[in-house]
């Protein structure tokens, strides 16, 4: 590409309006779970061992803190941290830092609250402290921090640690302007939005707990690591990981147990914060970070039966560009080059998954020679999709060997082995993707069987009485002769 000379042309400042581009910067889009994580990024890229997270109710005055023993930052670098863009999203970076802009303590923030204050010590040194205010920036058109601090405990909170860094939001208005302290509904939404949040660092940083890397303390209590995959559980069928970008990523996919293998609790807790079936898909990790929650990229839609299926893929640092990895770390899309080898993948993830959706719980790990044996067969007529007891089934012949001395328990049998065992998952399977494909009984084959038992049970009625309207009345709503009223007219 040709190299301009930019000295031979006229130049002029277009400084963007401080207030217009604060307000701009709010409108992101960040959830507020997504902006608290993106603030404890901040802490483990400081070196943090500990992140406590906490917040005091009192209405629209309520404030929220992320408090870290990190190595905490001098005046200069606080100021630096405080700037919009303090980063260039193209430098190369440390393999272990998290952020990317430079703009997420700003914007994570600014999306919730109109007032962002940070105060932070270097060890051995006195506590510095700077705070945005937007209302002030709006005032004044300027981009100018001020030198205030919450009139709360603070600065004694920050000189009990050797150093660190506390980041305090106040007047969050996108969460409680105008509720008041003593409402009661109030007070039970906040709490519950407190609880999601927990939820969410739980997930998010789950890697950084297990490991030991860091504690995350939520009011105080102390944060447990909430894994996707259950990786502990003998049921979970892991798969062999595959390398993506020349090994500069890994897809490894798993299916989670059938809930018949494991404890109701383990069960509960395995269904995370929004349930069994939005959990299911890719989970996208950067650096040990998880980015992307349970989301199948648009190559398939999430349906009750593949809920077991879960497939993390782990991401390099120098990706960010090629997955397009945005502001909030909440969206990643993969290349269109490896889209076909993901969806290759995850369609063989998600085969397995359905098969122990659909056997509740039969591994697909068989020994050599084993071979699943199912009662009910999936079979064609045509181009509509049936069920049939599989004649060939071991059951079937012991009914048969006790129908020959005792025919109403063989009978009887049957019946009851039929009623347990009907495959209604995978019936529902089968109607959720080709709900155009079922048939209905006895579509496809001729029908002399039908209208012969419907001859007989019509003359049997008849010869106890009934008139030929009530004989007909009573077959045509007997299934599954309500599937063909042309013949009652032969009767």
């Amino acid at each position: 590409m040709k190299n301009i000379n930019y000295s031979k042309y006229e130049t002029t400042p277009a400084v963007p309006e401080a207030s217009s581009m604060i307000e701009t910067f709010r409108a992101i889009g960040y959830s507020i779970e997504a902006a608290v994580a993106d603030i404890i990024d901040n802490s483990i890229s400081a070196a943090a061992k500990n992140i406590w997270v906490n917040f005091y109710w009192e209405g629209a005055e309520t404030w929220l803190s992320v408090k870290d023993d990190g190595h905490g930052m001098s005046n200069d670098e606080l100021i630096q941290a405080m700037r919009p863009g303090s980063k260039n999203p193209l430098d190369e970076r440390s393999s272990k830092d998290l952020g990317r802009f430079g703009l997420g303590l700003k914007t994570a923030s600014f999306s919730q609250c109109r007032k962002l204050t940070v105060i932070s010590a270097r060890e051995n040194c006195k506590s510095v402290y700077w705070t945005w205010d937007l209302d002030f920036v709006n005032q004044t058109g300027k981009w100018e921090l001020i030198k205030y601090l919450p009139e709360k405990n603070f600065e004694n909170e920050i000189s009990e640690l050797k150093s660190g860094t506390i980041v305090i939001w106040n007047d969050i208005d996108r969460l409680v302007k105008n509720f008041q302290s003593d409402d009661e509904k109030a007070l039970e939404k906040f709490l519950l939005i407190m609880e999601h949040i927990k939820k969410h660092l739980a997930m998010v940083f789950h890697r950084f707990i297990e490991t030991g890397k860091i504690k995350i303390y939520f009011q105080d209590r102390l944060v447990e690591a909430w894994n996707p995959f259950l990786i502990q559980e003998s049921a979970t069928q892991e798969f062999p990981g595959e390398p993506l970008e020349n090994g500069k990523a890994v897809v490894k996919g798993f299916v989670l147990p059938h809930k018949s293998k494991i404890s109701e609790e383990k069960f509960k807790n395995a269904e995370g914060a929004k349930g069994w079936n939005e959990h299911q898909g890719f989970y996208i990790y950067r650096n040990e970070r998880l980015l992307l929650a349970g989301d199948w990229l648009g190559m398939f839609r999430k349906e009750e039966h593949y809920k077991l299926a879960r497939i993390q893929i782990n991401l390099s640092n120098g990706l960010d560009a090629e997955w397009q990895i945005d502001i909030r770390k909440s969206v990643a899309r993969p290349p269109l080059v490896l889209r076909e080898q993901l969806k290759a993948y995850a369609g063989n993830v998600r085969a397995h998954a359905v098969d122990v959706y659909r056997h509740r719980g039969k591994s697909v790990k068989q020994l050599p020679g084993q071979k699943f044996i199912p009662l009910w067969i999936e079979h064609k007529r045509g181009d509509k999709w049936f069920y049939k007891i599989n004649r060939k089934h071991q059951i079937m012949e012991k009914i048969r060997e006790q129908a020959e001395t005792e025919p109403d328990k063989a009978i009887e049998t049957l019946i009851r082995f039929i009623e347990e065992t009907i495959p209604t998952k995978s019936i529902y399977i089968k109607e959720a993707e080709e709900p155009e494909a079922q048939g209905k009984p006895f579509e496809g084959v001729k029908h002399d069987e039908i209208r012969k038992i419907m001859k007989e049970i019509y003359d049997s009625l008849i010869a106890q009485g009934k008139t030929d309207t009530e004989a007909k009345s009573v077959i045509i709503n007997l299934e599954p002769f309500n599937y063909y009223p042309e013949y009652i007219a032969t009767l």
